[in-house]
């Protein structure tokens, strides 16, 4: 197992060491008194001194803030889908991605809910570069994607990622999840990358990379967000892949990013949780046997999931209205909430610069560009 430990969060036996290293950073005590307004410090910090597992530190602890932030930037979390899983059973869950640390935290919150396998997560490493970061990702149960890698070491990275992820559910009864493209998604265009599927398949023992997806029981999620609290931030990557430019982030971009998405405004939430891939899977091995027509098959299957059950908001609705100048979607939407999407599009981007303003209309459109494909999805 000591192969893994490159990328693996930390083992129940090292969680209260890894506790007593964090109890007094000021980062720790602004997460606790968000959480906890109402505490004395002693508290909270005798709480976590006795924490020894991190089914412990994410129910008593993590659980706790999730609420807090629903409470304080949101207007709700709704859920579809979950009634299908079920109880002691571990998942592939890959999902579209919206916000850092969010979508991996609701979806655990619903998941303890309804009392289901919670996941490991991936997350690249280039988000934990601070060692609280690391050592919190590590508690929570993320695991590394490792970033920036020559092609070489990319392929090695890939495989061991895959093996453990194999580990995880296989041999552990541990859910994972994983994003169904590399980064979020900047443009609201949900779409999974066939190089994801292609990385999973190298944790396999089979023969038949079909016969390994069946067993890994992949579930599509869709997450939505009334209002992307990061929209604004998107748009200067959004610019620069527009003007063919390589894009740069400013130091510390992501950390302002992450912070952002949990305290930003987001209004309604939604998750649904697909189907099982088990059928779809079946009629794609009897259509295909090459495994790239395979996987680029499994990978519209899971777009097709993806994109007919994600929620759409009033303000989606609007931006389609207002990119492409059509009432035709007014009924979804009061006069009232078309002029608060305009004035937030006012507010967080300069409106004289077309290429921003279609850039941001696009983000919240999108799905539903995306959605109109599918007969009676609307």
């Amino acid at each position: 197992m000591q192969k893994f430990d490159a990328i693996r969060p930390f083992y129940d036996t090292e969680i209260n060491t890894a506790i007593k290293g964090l109890v007094n950073h000021p980062m720790m005590k602004a997460i606790m008194s968000f959480t906890f307004p109402d505490v004395e410090d002693e508290v909270w910090k005798n709480q976590l001194l006795k924490t020894h597992s991190i089914r412990d530190f994410q129910c008593n602890f993590i659980y706790q803030s999730v609420q807090k932030i629903l409470e304080n930037s949101s207007e709700g979390l709704t859920t579809s889908g979950f009634e299908k899983l079920e109880k002691h059973t571990s998942y592939l869950f890959i999902s579209n991605h919206r916000d850092i640390i969010l979508d991996t935290s609701l979806l655990n919150a619903c998941l303890f809910d309804h009392g289901l396998v919670m996941t490991a997560s991936a997350i690249g490493d280039n988000l934990v570069k601070k060692d609280f970061l690391l050592n919190l990702s590590k508690l929570n149960r993320n695991f590394l994607v490792q970033r920036g890698l020559s092609p070489r070491e990319l392929l090695q990275s890939s495989k061991l990622m895959a093996e453990y992820i194999g580990q995880l559910i296989l041999r552990e009864n541990r859910s994972v999840w994983i994003a169904q493209r590399e980064g979020r998604t900047k443009d609201g265009n949900d779409s999974t990358h066939q190089g994801v599927l292609k990385m999973l398949g190298m944790g396999s023992e089979e023969t038949n990379i079909i016969d390994y997806f069946k067993k890994i029981k992949i579930v599509p999620v869709s997450i939505s967000y009334e209002y992307d609290p990061t929209d604004a931030l998107k748009m200067p990557q959004l610019l620069a892949e527009f003007k063919a430019e390589k894009y740069v982030k400013e130091k510390n971009e992501d950390f302002i990013t992450l912070l952002s998405g949990i305290i930003g405004q987001k209004k309604h939430i939604h998750i649904h949780v697909g189907a099982i891939l088990d059928k779809e899977l079946d009629a794609i091995a009897l259509e295909n046997d090459n495994t790239n027509k395979q996987v680029q098959a499994v990978a519209q299957v899971i777009d097709d999931s993806i994109l007919q059950s994600y929620k759409l908001w009033p303000t989606n609705y609007i931006a389609y209205d207002l990119l492409y100048k059509t009432d035709k979607f007014k009924e979804q939407y009061t006069d009232h909430e078309k002029s608060l999407f305009e004035r937030r599009l006012e507010m967080r981007i300069d409106c004289s610069n077309g290429i921003m303003t279609e850039g941001f209309l696009n983000m919240y459109a999108n799905p539903v560009v995306n959605k109109l494909k599918y007969e009676n999805a609307i």
